[in-house]
């Protein structure tokens, strides 16, 4: 008996080994293609002699055009959208958790759109250039974590319990009068127009370092304490008693991973607009892998969603070059799909 109980174990082991191999394969693969596949192609080849150059600090004479292609411009793009992809699919894996409720992510529930809307606020009203960029962060995350707090208030006056349905239909009146207040905003912003365009359909051109570092910051601390509370959103997955019943602070808990979630989207929507479907779909799929428990789904959620974004960001500046596509539209399309496909094999299965 021991021996059979040792044997599934080391197969679960292996399993786990094989599956974090492929996850971490696709991901170096993804990455690569994404940087020599452009308006400009650069060969695997190019691509390598560059990085090991970087690393070596060799001079590119040889190779200056494609260094200053891939260092200066898809370099930092592609971090900034593989922290993005990673910041809203656990902020969406985390709310799903909190609410129970498969159809929660930011999008969803009408906090992207107030992130935008606080950054749209910010743009119109003209902050100081010297401070922008760290106004707009700022506006985002109030506005977001406000639309947080007000749409789950709203639905607790009209539900007690937060029925799934509650919850989902007053973030949709939510998000229907942000886009109503943006649509205003468009109006009276005359030149600075193109700016909020950016910040509804969603984009990462001209995305820096100082993007990355940011978004970088942002994942490391607030995911890093959602990842803490792995056991505490297991508990919550499986019930509110269950988690009061273990001891668990559940108001305390709950708005501090509120919090943590409301800063990783203000942050994101803040540096590329907003961006629907990537914290909604994502966790689906990891848990389709892994399963629920949170220990080997927040990983798992992580890569996926930094995956997807890379991705989607790729095809929106591929598939109609020279033109680029809002990286929000390709979300959306594929987003869309996918969750179908989840939402009828769920149904198939029940």
């Amino acid at each position: 008996m021991a021996q059979n109980k040792s044997w599934q174990l080391s197969q679960s082991a292996k399993k786990s080994v094989v599956k974090l191999v492929l996850m971490v394969s696709t991901t170096l693969l993804i990455l690569a293609m994404a940087l020599i596949i452009g308006s400009v192609k650069i060969s695997f080849t190019d691509l390598y002699q560059v990085l090991e150059n970087q690393v070596l600090n060799q001079s590119m004479t040889d190779l200056e055009q494609q260094a200053t292609i891939l260092l200066a411009v898809r370099l930092p793009r592609l971090l900034t959208a593989f922290l993005i992809g990673m910041a809203l699919s656990l902020s969406g894996m985390t709310m799903q958790s909190l609410l129970m409720n498969p159809l929660a992510d930011g999008s969803t529930l009408g906090v992207s759109a107030g992130a935008s809307l606080g950054a749209g606020i910010a743009i119109v009203i003209g902050i100081p250039s010297f401070i922008q960029r760290q106004g707009i962060f700022l506006m985002a995350v109030i506005f977001a974590f406000g639309s947080l707090v007000l749409i789950l208030s709203f639905s607790y006056y009209l539900d007690k319990q937060l029925k799934n349905m509650t919850v989902i239909l007053t973030g949709i009146v939510f998000t229907m009068l942000v886009s109503s207040l943006m649509n205003i905003l468009m109006i009276i912003s005359k030149e600075k127009l193109p700016s909020l365009v950016f910040w509804t359909l969603g984009s990462l051109s001209g995305s820096r370092y100082t993007d990355v570092w940011v978004m970088g910051v942002c994942v490391i601390i607030m995911g890093g304490y959602i990842v803490m509370k792995w056991q505490e959103l297991n508990a919550f997955s499986m019930g509110e008693n269950i988690a009061r019943n273990i001891g668990i602070n559940i108001v305390s808990v709950r708005i501090k991973l509120f919090i943590a979630t409301s800063i990783l989207i203000g942050v994101a929507v803040s540096i590329g607009g907003s961006i629907p479907f990537v914290g909604l779909i994502t966790p689906h799929i990891s848990r389709l892998i892994v399963g629920s428990n949170h220990r080997r789904l927040i990983p798992w959620t992580l890569f996926i969603g930094g995956n997807f974004m890379v991705v989607t960001d790729l095809l929106a500046r591929t598939i109609a070059s020279p033109l680029e596509i809002p990286i929000g539209a390709i979300t959306s399309l594929f987003g869309s799909c996918i969750f179908i496909l989840i939402f009828a094999r769920g149904k198939r299965n029940a």
